[in-house]
């Protein structure tokens, strides 16, 4: 598998979304691909949280990266969450 990096912009969206660099990289390796508009590929994967997120309680975090595959790695350009 190719080497993962995030971008600092990136690194900056999983503070702000209730993620981390390691989740990040375990959804790139290993879920749910669906390619995205302008040659980019979001990649989709579930974590139990159970736990708060501003205020309110969520059993399940989906980490959502944005990917740009470049010849010799992932690049990470931007990170979502989403609390079920």
């Amino acid at each position: 598998m190719k080497r993962i990096r995030l971008t600092r912009h990136a690194l900056w969206r999983c503070g702000m979304r209730g993620t981390n660099e390691d989740e990040v990289i375990k959804t790139v390796a290993h879920g749910l691909r669906r390619k995205k508009k302008g040659g980019r590929f979001e990649y989709r994967l579930n974590f139990q949280y159970n736990s708060v997120w501003r205020g309110r309680f969520y059993a399940i975090k989906q980490v959502v990266p944005v990917v740009v595959e470049k010849a010799g790695e992932l690049l990470v350009v931007t990170v979502l969450t989403f609390f079920f």
